[in-house]
């Protein structure tokens, strides 16, 4: 299995640091508002990360943080006349419910940044110990310009940048490169007893604290939006090995932007699609097989025809998953060994995707006795990717429509056919489409 490294930009061998264990760490949201389209790209980009590695067989602990408190929360909060603590728990039921019903496995934890004061304190100490950070007036910078590697990330040069839009202009810095690792509470903001005074964390800080406190000093994988990769993802680099001395992750990976009109979702420009209107809308399968038919390093303009489109392809798959129910067999060994070459190639999920139609296709050619195994295999690939396969519907109602069914093919044997038509109809009405095939009378959701 190979991942593509953002640090060192090129795929590498995947190898844990414990043999059949991964820790990961993946940047979750800002609670300053409602979770888009594209928050839910960079989840689910998580997610088949955890998924496909323990389909791998490895046991992953995955990490998904909450940011609750920095100026943009602070600001949302103000512009909505709310305590900022009701906002952030607000957004983040908002978040999970999202998640739930795009079938996104629960990560092993959601850490806070308000709930580990205690451990970013600690770092804090630790780096002004080591001359990396200092204070001025109750505030604590970081110096980069100490940090040699600084820039390795992003392939940014020291000369060359600015302060990141986090990073509020300040005078008292040494250096305007630097950054913030405590800030001084302002009038009227939240704040918690430091030794710098009264104060908040700064933004990267929280993720390096977190991350090394319940994974390590040293990561197996570090991954997030590919925006965070400057100033965010560098930050974090600079604090975590300036106080450690190791480095902070072995793979970084960075999921590209789900844009509209080639910009970024985002509030402060008003162009962002609530993930809740979508699902409103649209089957979570189907959005879950637009996004995916998408490689995630590939930036990806929504685009509402494609979702129609995906909405479509997944009627397909569902129609096919329908007429085959109750089928079973051993999954076509050599159509899983195609799917691992794929997604062992970097997250492949556009290859596995056709692989599962083109699957579909030749299952619909293939001699009864191998329908089976056509479908374990279907279904052995979308489980793993994710998709909602079992049905929703319950064994009573599956026997009750079995019976249906029986007595309206008495009902046609006999010659009534109109009550035979009127139980087709009325099942209909209720979202239940019956098809007469060559094969016998079957259902389908509609």
């Amino acid at each position: 299995m190979k991942l593509y490294d953002t640090l060192s930009r090129k795929k590498k061998d995947f190898k844990p640091i414990k043999e059949g264990e991964v820790g990961i760490y993946y940047c979750g949201m800002t609670l300053q508002e409602a979770p888009h389209a594209g928050h839910m790209r960079a989840a689910l980009t998580a997610d088949i990360l955890n998924r496909y590695l323990q389909f791998k067989g490895y046991s992953v602990k995955l990490l998904v943080n909450f940011t609750d408190i920095d100026d943009k929360v602070l600001e949302s909060a103000k512009q909505e006349g709310r305590d900022y603590r009701e906002l952030v728990s607000y957004y983040e039921e908002k978040y999970r419910k999202a998640n739930e019903r795009l079938n996104i496995l629960k990560a092993s934890f959601y850490p806070r940044a308000t709930q580990h004061i205690k451990e970013i304190i600690e770092l804090i100490e630790r780096l002004t110990g080591k001359g990396f950070g200092y204070a001025v007036d109750g505030n604590v910078f970081f110096r980069v310009r100490k940090f040699k590697p600084y820039g390795n990330l992003s392939g940014k040069k020291l000369d060359e940048l600015r302060s990141g839009a986090r990073i509020s202009v300040n005078k008292e810095k040494e250096d305007p490169l630097d950054f913030a690792l405590w800030k001084a509470a302002k009038p009227g903001e939240p704040y918690w007893f430091s030794p710098w005074g009264r104060g908040r964390p700064g933004w990267h800080i929280e993720c390096s604290a977190m991350s090394t406190h319940y994974l390590g000093e040293t990561i197996d994988i570090h991954g997030g939006g590919d925006d965070l990769i400057f100033p965010h993802h560098e930050n974090e680099i600079a604090q975590a090995e300036a106080a450690t001395g190791k480095p902070l992750a072995n793979y970084w990976i960075h999921n590209a932007m789900l844009n509209i009109k080639d910009e970024k979702m985002s509030k402060s420009l008003f162009n962002f699609i609530p993930i809740n209107d979508l699902l409103e809308e649209f089957d979570p399968n189907a959005i879950r097989l637009y996004l995916l038919q998408a490689h995630y390093r590939r930036q990806l303009n929504y685009n509402r025809e494609m979702l129609k489109q995906a909405s479509s392809g997944w009627e397909h798959i569902k129609i096919y998953l329908e007429r085959t129910r109750g089928l079973t067999g051993k999954p076509i060994a050599s159509y899983l060994e195609e799917f691992e070459k794929n997604m062992d190639d970097d997250l492949g999920t556009p290859g596995a995707i056709a692989l599962a139609f083109d699957l579909i296709s030749k299952a619909n050619e293939a001699p009864k006795d191998e329908a089976g195994e056509y479908r374990e295999a279907v279904s052995v690939i979308l489980k793993t990717l994710g998709f909602q396969i079992e049905k929703e519907e319950s064994v009573a109602l599956e026997e009750v429509l079995d019976k249906l069914l029986v007595l309206r093919n008495d009902l046609r044997k006999k010659g009534n056919y109109e009550m035979a038509d009127k139980i087709r109809a009325i099942l209909l009405k209720a979202g239940i489409a019956v098809d007469d095939t060559k094969e016998g009378t079957l259902w389908r959701v509609k």
